[in-house]
C-alpha cells in the first residue's frame, strides 16, 4: 500500500487507500477575499489565525496556506503566514503557490515535511519545481495539465502524471511523495466531469499507485445548494480511491459526507470518529448509560 506522510514538528499525517479520508482546508487563501488579501498584504494575520484555529476545530487533518496576492511581497507573505499557523496548531501544512520563490520561502521556515501544492507538467516548470521539492524531503501535489491545458479526456490527463511521477523519480522522489490532482471541473459546465475524475482516480490508484486529492468545490461552482454537491461528489470519489481533498470543513454537510464515507469504507473502525463527531451529550447527572441506548432504539425505529 502507498502511504504518504505530511508532518509538522509534532504531528504526522498519513494518507493512504487503506487510511481515513484527509481533508486539507482551503481556507486560508486571500483568492476572491479582498479583506483577507488587504490584511494579509499588510502584515495583519488576525483572519489567518482565526480561520486556522476554526478548520482545524470543524476536523480538518492539514491545511492549505496560500499568499496570491497580486503586487505583493508573496515570499515574505507566505513565510510569515506558515510561521503563524505552525505556531499556534500542529497539523502539517500544505505549502501553496505558483511562484517558486515564495515555495522556497515557505519550505525554508516549514518545521516538519510539508506538502508542496503543486507542480504541473510542463517541462519548464518540473525543472524548477521538483529540485525544490527534493532539496527540502517534501511531497507534492501533481497537477493533471501541461503546456496543452487542461484536456477533458481523462487518458491524457493519465499521461501527464504519469510523466510527473517519472520526472520525480528523477530526483529521487518517491510515487509515494507524489499526490496527484486528476482537476476536477465544474460538473454545471460538463457534465461529465465528474465521472472523468473517477475514472481518471481509479487508473491512478491501480496503475500507478498514488494517493489523490483535489480542489473539490470546484465542482459545484455556479451550482445552488454546492455543498449538497460537494458532499455527494466527495463520498463517490473515495469510494473510487481518492484519499484527500482541499476543502473547507466548516460546511457540515462535507465533513458528514468523508466521515460517513471513512465509516462505509472502513476506515473508522467501530464507528468511533463517526461516534465521537455525532453522538448527543449525555444529558447533567445521567451518566449518559440509559439515555445512549435509548438513542440508539429511536434512530432504529
Amino acid at each position: 500500500m502507498t502511504t504518504t506522510i505530511i508532518s509538522s514538528a509534532s504531528r504526522e499525517v498519513h494518507m493512504g487507500f487503506d487510511k481515513p479520508f484527509i481533508v486539507i482546508g482551503e481556507r486560508i487563501n486571500p483568492t476572491g477575499r479582498k479583506i483577507l488579501a488587504e490584511e494579509m498584504k499588510n502584515g495583519d494575520y488576525s483572519r489567518v489565525e482565526a480561520d486556522a484555529l476554526a478548520q482545524v476545530a470543524a476536523g480538518a487533518q492539514m491545511l492549505d496556506v496560500n499568499a496570491g496576492i497580486p503586487l505583493a511581497d508573496e515570499p515574505r507573505i507566505l513565510a510569515e503566514a506558515i510561521q503563524l499557523v505552525q505556531s499556534i496548531t500542529d497539523v502539517p501544512l500544505s505549502i501553496d503557490s505558483s511562484i517558486v520563490e515564495a515555495l522556497e520561502a515557505g519550505l525554508s521556515v516549514y518545521q516538519g515535511k510539508a506538502l508542496v501544492n503543486s507542480v504541473t507538467g510542463e517541462d519548464e516548470v518540473l525543472e524548477r519545481v521538483l529540485p525544490l521539492v527534493a532539496k527540502y524531503g517534501a511531497a507534492v501535489v501533481a497537477i493533471s495539465n501541461d503546456e496543452t491545458g487542461i484536456s477533458e479526456d481523462p487518458n491524457v490527463r493519465f499521461a501527464v502524471a504519469k510523466k510527473i511521477v517519472e520526472r520525480a523519480a528523477d530526483y529521487g522522489i518517491s510515487h509515494e511523495d507524489v499526490v496527484v490532482d486528476p482537476l476536477v471541473m465544474p460538473i454545471g459546465a460538463i457534465n461529465t466531469a465528474g465521472v472523468q475524475v473517477m475514472e481518471l482516480v481509479r487508473r491512478l490508484r491501480t496503475d500507478l499507485k498514488v494517493n489523490t486529492t483535489c480542489g473539490a468545490s470546484n465542482v459545484s461552482f455556479g451550482l445552488p445548494n454546492r455543498n449538497g454537491i460537494n458532499a455527494a461528489f466527495l463520498t463517490m470519489a473515495m469510494g473510487a480511491g481518492m484519499t484527500s481533498a482541499i476543502t473547507s470543513p466548516l460546511h457540515p454537510e462535507v465533513m458528514q459526507a468523508v466521515r460517513g464515507g471513512d465509516v462505509m469504507m472502513g476506515h473508522d473502525p467501530n464507528c468511533a470518529n463517526w461516534i465521537k463527531a455525532y453522538r448527543d451529550p449525555a444529558a447533567e447527572g445521567t451518566g449518559g448509560g440509559r439515555r445512549g441506548r435509548a438513542g440508539r432504539r429511536r434512530g432504529n425505529a
